[in-house]
């Protein structure tokens, strides 16, 4: 270390930061992220959590975008680097100025500064991209649901809330594709946790039954007592049995049944929120879905990464 740098430490003020607890959220467009974020961050309050999405760090607004050989999912449309140093800063409980993307409209607007609190809740496009970006994280989990279901929900979120027509969001998909599969799909392998929400193979299901998840539980860090919870709660809502991931790599495979009665979902969620470190009761928003509706099998993923953050017994 340079003695200029130990000079510069030495002169900060105040107690040393805390360091929170950082949980990485990777994904596609579409693929539930901000979902998943959102029941996170309401079962933690405000007041203990911090979230991001480091798509803030596009470089380019999305008019500028149209004259460009490559998309958003392309690093070289994104400031990496700022993204990697932020990342630093919040692990180490340092506040940063985001940058902010509007969504609404593609325009990058006024930064904003970005206290850590107890937990940081990270999602967006290329957050587990780089080594160095991984290395910020205590969990990493990438959302992977099959391609026809993200390119529904896709579509229903861009023509609703994005101006696109129908027609534009299926042929930006179809350019974004090369880019999909090289920079993001590619990430999956670095998770510790893959989930996938789609219909159960082989099951003829009525139509409205709502979608299950297969959560994969890779041994790069500790997970729930999954054989304990479910010989505590017998039940239809999910099973767990060894697998191996489209790359190969054993994995623990939960899968979440859609289909189990809610009376034994709930019993399943309330005997994992029993061994996290909490009073209060089990937070209604676990489950909730952007349109108001709910979903047990996501509910049961929430509380899985819950006890990830919160360090459950």
């Amino acid at each position: 270390m340079s003695h200029k740098l130990m000079q510069m430490q030495r002169a900060e003020t105040g107690p040393p930061p805390v360091r929170p607890i950082m949980l990485g959220i990777a994904g596609d467009s579409a693929a539930g992220k901000t979902t998943l974020t959102g029941g996170l961050v309401e079962a933690l309050g405000a007041a203990r959590s911090t979230s991001l999405c480091v798509d803030d760090y596009h470089r380019y607004d999305r008019a500028e975008r149209a004259s460009l050989p490559f998309t958003p999912l392309h690093p070289d449309c994104n400031y990496v680097e700022i993204m990697e140093q932020h990342l630093q800063l919040l692990a180490t409980g340092k506040p940063v100025l985001k940058p902010v993307y509007d969504h609404s409209d593609g325009t990058l607007t006024r930064p904003v500064l970005l206290e850590p609190r107890e937990f940081v809740i990270v999602e967006g496009l290329l957050p587990l991209y780089t080594k160095l970006a991984r290395a910020c994280f205590d969990v990493t989990v990438f959302l992977a649901p099959p391609e026809d279901i993200r390119t529904r929900w896709k579509i229903t979120r861009d023509t609703t809330k994005r101006g696109y027509t129908e027609e534009k969001v299926r042929a930006e998909m179809q350019r974004r594709e090369p880019e999909s599969e090289r920079f993001i799909r590619s990430q999956r392998s670095n998770a510790d946790i893959v989930i996938v929400f789609s219909p159960i193979e082989g099951r003829d299901d009525p139509p409205d039954t709502p979608l299950s998840a297969t959560i994969l539980l890779r041994p790069t860090i500790p997970h729930p007592p999954l054989a304990e919870i479910l010989a505590e709660t017998p039940s239809k809502a999910m099973h767990v049995k060894l697998m191996r991931d489209v790359d190969g790599s054993p994995v623990d495979a939960l899968h979440i049944h859609g289909y189990a009665p809610t009376e034994q979902s709930t019993a399943v969620a309330n005997a994992i929120w029993e061994r996290l470190p909490v009073d209060d009761p089990l937070p209604d928003g676990l489950g909730r879905l952007a349109e108001g509706q709910h979903n047990e099998p996501l509910r049961l993923a929430q509380l899985i990464l819950l006890y990830h953050l919160m360090g459950g017994a």
